[in-house]
């Protein structure tokens, strides 16, 4: 199973057609060579491999990561660790 966490746009490349995203906390590079639509600082994305693959609205993005929270909280804490 996938599951696309909601990144932010806090950097863009242009030159490169990238973008700096922050995931909860952790901020990375990706591609926005799959998407048809412009995006500026502060939008919220979601990703798949290092690609953007759509925009998402403020509300959606807020309580998809409230969810994810929800859930992350709901599990063992050995099993909250990252990697």
């Amino acid at each position: 199973m996938c599951l696309s966490i909601p990144s932010q746009v806090v950097q863009l490349h242009p030159e490169d057609n990238c973008v700096t995203v922050d995931t909860l906390g952790v901020q990375r590079r990706v591609s926005c060579m799959l998407l048809d639509e412009p995006l500026g600082i502060g939008d919220y994305v979601l990703l798949h491999i290092g690609f953007v693959m759509s925009k998402i609205d403020e509300e959606e993005a807020q309580a998809s990561l409230e969810s994810f929270r929800q859930m992350v909280a709901l599990m063992p804490e050995q099993e909250t660790l990252p990697c």
